[in-house]
């Protein structure tokens, strides 16, 4: 049962009952101190409410919950061009070519290989391989005396190099390797030349010192000198049969240009001198797609292992191992997390295929977040989703932050090939495969601010979700109370929608559509405001969807983000009292109260006080007494008035 009191000057504290000089005086304690501004005022300085505005979004996507200042750059998740300061974009437009052929002839198998040959494209739809005509964005089939040719296996790997004073496009497959310098001559090559061979033909190829090399799903490695001539066996891989993810050419300790092998259980360096494979320090907990497409890319190898990517510099004194991949951070969203099977670099960007087709960690790889060298690694536990189910997509790392450059648009499919190139459309561009097409992509040769782009196309639509922001203070309760949205290019037909979500739900409010340049202001809650503890945004551009070029190169522009808020402490009460010592009181004389109200002032425990008649216990206050002033007379007398501060914390 609440203590109360009902008698009028009285209160209630920590027990006993005093009387009052005069009534009780309450004011508000849970008022934050004012903001103080030094140098010139700012978009921050007002006193009652605060501000956060998000302008660049160069930090990239991957981060679920904002951790103040450092994350105003982040994103949970965007399908948008991140790369550019006071400038969000859509992405660049993903052009699919048409699986037939000129004659109208329908095309379809899985994309098995995508090459170029000086200014011709090629690529495999399963066993069979065609030449892509720009003209008409569709397809013709390689020739080979006269008639369709098809492969004797299905290709595993490809490769465009130079040997014997001609270019050839080398595709290995099931049955060995083909090659061939045009569209109408292939020469296949019998893996049954190789001297000690598996049944399952070239798993991957390399080109180096001179020579060509190949390696079998056994781990068998040879090379031969020319494209038909002998093959001869050179090392074996000391790891199971099947484990062998990726040959390719990097840079050893020295410097020089090597042979490597990634496996699923690490990284291998060829000895050419012993013709042996020599284990290095890069060693991987097992995982199934360990090396999958791995590439070197500028100064360092980039190996994949689930969703993560590990940077790898071979050092004169020591390797310095990274962590670069897309599952920093808070990963991706569950739709979007999957498995990297290939990796490209282009002038400005590592380039990702995520395959949310399959498991990004089964066993989970040992990837915790690190910004140095990876000693003392620890397991990464992101939970694994289920095969096919995920939406595949191609993300790009510019050292700074990912970014996706094109989101599938349906769920189940893969990725299977990818390749960064002039060939094809004439310019710079991106192709890759998927669900039996081959789409491609414009790629600008360097990071140019969108307005200065004059080529560019852009998709019809494309998103970006903020953070959850919640002030860094997720105890105590905030109130929006306006979004500011800067918007540069915008139309009846090139539109940015706006809405929000509170407190960790998943379900959005919409704030309105902007159809016009300048800034949209958005009151919450009828300029009352809205409560929360977490608060996220939804931006959604769209363009108007023809596929005319002055159309296509049209993009509405966000400049900025800004969110007026407040901050509100739950309410505390402090009080202050004159409690009269003058007369004996409900059984205590004044020594007594006096002796109490010290054992008050001294408790190291919160004390109980009331001055109501509230059976409920609304306003009974739990408080420290802050203050206290004529609490000690002098002699004998015990009499006389004390002035103290009571404060809930």
């Amino acid at each position: 049962m609440a203590n109360k009191v009902v008698e009028t000057n009285e209160i209630y504290l920590n027990g006993t009952y005093y009387p009052l000089t005069r009534p009780v005086q309450s004011t508000l304690a849970s008022i934050y101190p004012a903001k103080i501004t030094i140098g010139d005022t700012t978009k921050d300085s007002q006193i009652r409410s605060s501000v956060v505005s998000w302008s660049d979004w160069r930090g990239g996507i991957g981060v679920e919950r904002m951790q103040g200042a450092a994350d105003v750059d982040r994103a949970w998740y965007s399908t948008l061009n991140l790369r550019h300061r006071h400038h969000l974009v859509l992405s660049a437009l993903a052009n699919a070519t048409t699986a037939e052929t000129a004659a109208g002839t329908a095309i379809d198998g899985a994309i098995t290989f995508i090459a170029e040959l000086g200014s011709t494209l090629y690529a495999g739809y399963g066993t069979v391989p065609y030449f892509y005509t720009n003209g008409n964005s569709k397809w013709e089939r390689v020739q080979h005396g006269g008639s369709d040719y098809t492969f004797p296996g299905s290709p595993n790997d490809s490769l465009t190099v130079r040997m014997g004073g001609t270019d050839n496009v080398i595709v290995a497959h099931e049955a060995g390797y083909s090659y061939f310098a045009s569209s109408t001559t292939v020469t296949d090559v019998s893996y049954a030349s190789v001297p000690t061979k598996t049944t399952d033909g070239v798993k991957f190829i390399a080109y180096w010192d001179d020579r060509l090399w190949g390696i079998d799903s056994a781990g068998l490695l040879w090379y031969t000198l020319t494209l038909n001539g002998t093959k001869v066996d050179d090392a074996q891989l000391p790891v199971q049969s099947g484990y062998v993810t990726a040959l390719f050419v990097g840079r050893d300790a020295t410097g020089d240009l090597i042979l490597y092998a990634s496996t699923k259980t690490g990284l291998y360096a060829h000895d050419s001198a012993n013709a042996r494979w020599v284990e290095t320090e890069f060693k991987l907990p097992l995982h199934e797609f360990n090396g999958s497409g791995t590439t070197r890319w500028r100064d360092a190898i980039y190996l994949p292992s689930g969703l993560g990517i590990y940077k790898y510099i071979n050092g004169a004194q020591s390797a310095v191992i990274t962590v670069t991949g897309p599952d920093k951070d808070d990963g991706l969203p569950e739709a979007n997390r999957g498995t990297i099977k290939r990796l490209i670099g282009s002038h400005t960007e590592l380039i990702a295929a995520v395959d949310a087709t399959a498991a990004p960690a089964t066993p989970a790889p040992a990837m915790a977040y690190q910004s140095g060298a990876t000693a003392g690694m620890v397991g990464h536990s992101s939970p694994a989703i289920p095969d096919s189910s995920g939406t595949s997509s191609i993300v790009a790392w510019n050292d700074v932050g990912w970014q996706t450059l094109w989101s599938a648009p349906s769920s189940g499919q893969p990725i299977t090939e990818m390749i960064v190139t002039s060939a094809g459309e004439g310019d710079y561009r991106l192709f890759w495969g998927w669900n039996g097409v081959v789409y491609h992509q414009m790629l600008p040769p360097d990071v140019i601010n969108p307005t200065q782009l004059v080529n560019m196309e852009y998709e019809t639509t494309g998103y970006i979700e903020s953070p959850w922001f919640d002030a860094s203070q997720s105890e105590v309760d905030k109130l929006a109370l306006k979004l500011k949205v800067e918007v540069e290019d915008a139309g009846s037909n090139e539109t940015v929608a706006v809405q929000y979500a509170l407190d960790y739900s998943d379900s959005y409010t919409s704030m309105g559509t902007i159809t016009s340049d300048g800034t949209t202001t958005y009151t919450f809650g009828s300029n009352a405001g809205t409560t929360f503890r977490a608060i996220k945004f939804k931006l959604t551009l769209a363009r108007e969807a023809g596929t005319t070029t002055a159309i296509m190169k049209k993009s509405p522009d966000v400049v900025s983000l800004t969110l007026e808020y407040r901050k509100k402490l739950p309410a505390k009460y402090g009080h202050s009292v004159e409690v009269s010592l003058n007369q004996s009181y409900k059984g205590n004389n004044p020594k007594g109260l006096r002796s109490n109200l010290i054992s008050a002032i001294e408790s190291n425990t919160l004390v109980e006080f009331t001055f109501r008649d509230d059976s409920g216990g609304t306003r009974n206050y739990y408080v420290d007494v802050v203050s206290a002033t004529g609490i000690e007379y002098t002699g004998m007398d015990e009499r006389g008035v004390s002035r103290i501060s009571l404060v809930e914390p």
